[in-house]
C-alpha cells in the first residue's frame, strides 16, 4: 500500500475572539480559508459525496478551533449520552496525532444534538489498539448550528455546522508522561510551523422518512466523507491523515512548508505494510526486505525477531543534513538519533 500525497491545511491565528454558538460567522472564522470538500474515505476509487462537507481552523494562545460546514436536507440524530457511539447517528469526527507517530491519537465525535464522543486511542485498531473511553478531553468546548429543523422530515433544511475550541491542555494531558520509546515529553502548544496529522471524517447513513419520524434504512452501511482520503474504510490510519501547520502570519499570507521526513514516513509504511502481508501469506517476517520490497526507494535496514520488526530509513533533507527515521511492527514511527 503506498501513502498518497495528504492534504495540507496553514492554520492562522484567530485575529479576533470566537463566539461558539455552532456558527461560523465571527470574523476570525471570514478570514479562515476552507479545507478542500470532503471526498469518500477510498478517495478516487468512490464517487463523490453527494453533500458538500468542509472546514476551517484557527489557533489562539488557548485553543485549537476547527468549524465545520456540513450540508444535509434532513438533519437526524438521536443520541444524547456523552460517550455514545456517536457514529451510529451522522456525526462530525475529528482526529489528532500532534507528534505524528501514529500513537496515543485522539478522537471527537459530535452529532447534530451537539453529544460528544471523546476517546483517546494508544495505537491503531490493526496494530492491537484499545480505544479508552472514560478518558476526557478536559475543557473542550463544542456548539452546533442547525439550519433548518432538526428531525423533522416534513421540511427540507440547508445543513448544520459544528465549532469546537479544544485547549492545549488537553492534549498535553496524555503526554505528561514518557512516550512509547520512554522519551520525556514536550510541549504541545504550537509556534511557528509546528505541525500536527489531522484528519475530519463525517459519517452519513442513508434515511428514510416513517410517518413524521426519520430513520435509518435499515441494512445499509454508512458512507464516510473525509477531509484527507484513506485509501480504505479505515479512519485509523495516521499516515493518511492531513497535515495542519500553524503559524503567525495573517490570513492570506505565508506558506506551509512541507514537512522533510514525507519520503522516509512514506518508504517506512509501504515496507510495513509489505512485511504485514509477508507474515499474512507465509507466518513469518522475511529474512531480507529486498523479499517484499526489491527496488526501494531510499536506503532501508531490516531488523527483525520472531514477532517484532523494525525498519530504519536515512533520508537526505534539502539543507544537506541526513536523518534516519524507523517505524516498527505496531506502526510506531520514529526519528533515531545519528
Amino acid at each position: 500500500m503506498s501513502v498518497l500525497n495528504p492534504r495540507r491545511y496553514l492554520c492562522h491565528r484567530a485575529t479576533t475572539p470566537i463566539r461558539l454558538d455552532g456558527r461560523l460567522d465571527d470574523p476570525a472564522w471570514r478570514d479562515a480559508p476552507w479545507t478542500e470538500d470532503f471526498v469518500d474515505i477510498e478517495g478516487d476509487a468512490k464517487p463523490l459525496p453527494r453533500h458538500r462537507t468542509r472546514a476551517k481552523m484557527l489557533w489562539d494562545d488557548d485553543f485549537f478551533y476547527i468549524g465545520a460546514e456540513l450540508e444535509e436536507p434532513n438533519v437526524w440524530a438521536t443520541l444524547t449520552e456523552h460517550d455514545s457511539i456517536i457514529f451510529l447517528d451522522n456525526d462530525f469526527e475529528v482526529f489528532l496525532d500532534p507528534d505524528s507517530d501514529n500513537h496515543l491519537y485522539y478522537e471527537l465525535e459530535v452529532n447534530a444534538l451537539n453529544t460528544t464522543w471523546d476517546l483517546l486511542l494508544n495505537r491503531p485498531y490493526k496494530d492491537g489498539g484499545t480505544p479508552i473511553s472514560h478518558w476526557e478531553m478536559k475543557g473542550v468546548r463544542t456548539a452546533v448550528f442547525v439550519d433548518g429543523t432538526l428531525n423533522n422530515p416534513l421540511d427540507t433544511d440547508r445543513g448544520w455546522s459544528v465549532e469546537i475550541a479544544i485547549p492545549w491542555s488537553a492534549i498535553m494531558e496524555s503526554k505528561e508522561r514518557p512516550d512509547a520509546l520512554g522519551r520525556p515529553p514536550t510541549p504541545w502548544k504550537p509556534d511557528e510551523g509546528t505541525t500536527w496529522r489531522v484528519n475530519f471524517s463525517r459519517v452519513e447513513w442513508d434515511v428514510e422518512v416513517e410517518g413524521v419520524r426519520i430513520r435509518k434504512v435499515p441494512n445499509r452501511p454508512e458512507h464516510n466523507w473525509v477531509w484527507s482520503p484513506q485509501e480504505v474504510i479505515d479512519m485509523h490510519r495516521p499516515e493518511h491523515w492531513g497535515y495542519v501547520q500553524f503559524t503567525h502570519a495573517e490570513p492570506g499570507q505565508g506558506a506551509f512548508v512541507d514537512d522533510p521526513s514525507r519520503p522516509a514516513r512514506a518508504a517506512l509504511h509501504e515496507a510495513y505494510y509489505a512485511l504485514h502481508e509477508h507474515r499474512r501469506i507465509h507466518g513469518a517476517w522475511p529474512d531480507s526486505l529486498r523479499e517484499v520490497l526489491p527496488n526501494p526507494g531510499l536506503p532501508m535496514r531490516l531488523h527483525t525477531t520472531p514477532s517484532l520488526f523494525e525498519v530504519h530509513c536515512d533520508c537526505e533533507y534539502e539543507d544537506g543534513s541526513v536523518h534516519r527515521w524507523a517505524i516498527r511492527q505496531d506502526a510506531l514511527v520514529w526519528e533515531v538519533p545519528l
